[in-house]
C-alpha cells in the first residue's frame, strides 16, 4: 500500500444460521464476540452480492437436450430450462461471498530534529515516504501471516472455513468489484 501497510484478504464460508436450533445459534454468536474480542488488531468484513449467473449450467444442459434421443426427456429437459430460468429471474437469487480484510500498518517512530521540523513546517515539505528494503519487508509479510493464520483458527471453531487468497485470487475479485455490470 502506498503508507507501507500490508493487507491480505481471505475468503470464508458461510454458516446457514437460520436452520440452526436458538441454543446454537446463541452458543456461535457468543463464540464470534469471544473471537472479535480476542484480536488486538481491527479487521473487515466485507460482503459481496451478485446475481446468481445460471447461464453457463443452462447452456451444458441445451447441449444435454440437443444430444436426447427420446423426444419426451427432450421436452422434459426444454421445460426444465424453461423452469430455471424464469425462476431465477423471478426470485431474484442472490449469490453472496464473505471476505476479511487483514491488515498489518507499519508503526515506526522515525526520530526527526527539532531543526529538521522547523524546516518541514516553513518550506511546507512534505516528509519523505520511507521504504523499506526487503528483510523488512519479509519481516513485516510474517507477522501479516500470523494475523491471517490467527484468524484462520478463530474462525474454524466457529465452523467457518477460512482461505487466503492468492495474487491471482485477488485480481480477479478487484476486477469483479470494479466491473460488477459484467
Amino acid at each position: 500500500m502506498k503508507d507501507n501497510s500490508l493487507k491480505a484478504i481471505c475468503i470464508c464460508s458461510s454458516i446457514n444460521f437460520e436452520l440452526l436450533s436458538t441454543s446454537e445459534q446463541e452458543a456461535i454468536i457468543g463464540r464470534f464476540q469471544e473471537f472479535l474480542n480476542s484480536l488486538d488488531f481491527s479487521i473487515q468484513i466485507i460482503i459481496a452480492s451478485r446475481h446468481f449467473e445460471v447461464d453457463n449450467y443452462l447452456d451444458q444442459i441445451r447441449e444435454l437436450e440437443k444430444r436426447q434421443t427420446n423426444e419426451l426427456l427432450r421436452v422434459q429437459t426444454s421445460e426444465y430450462i424453461n423452469f430455471v430460468k424464469n425462476f431465477v429471474e423471478w426470485a431474484n437469487i442472490m449469490n453472496k461471498s464473505f471476505y476479511i480484510v487483514i491488515p498489518f500498518k507499519i508503526i515506526e517512530a522515525r526520530e526527526e530534529s527539532f531543526v529538521d521540523k522547523i524546516k518541514n513546517i516553513i518550506t511546507a515539505q512534505k516528509p519523505k515516504k520511507e521504504t523499506f528494503e526487503l528483510e523488512k519487508f519479509n519481516q513485516y509479510k510474517s507477522q501479516l501471516d500470523q494475523r491471517v493464520n490467527l484468524i484462520i483458527q478463530g474462525l474454524q471453531g466457529l465452523g467457518v472455513k477460512a482461505m487466503p487468497l492468492n495474487d491471482e485470487q485477488l485480481t480477479q475479485l478487484f476486477y469483479e468489484f470494479y466491473n460488477v455490470e459484467k
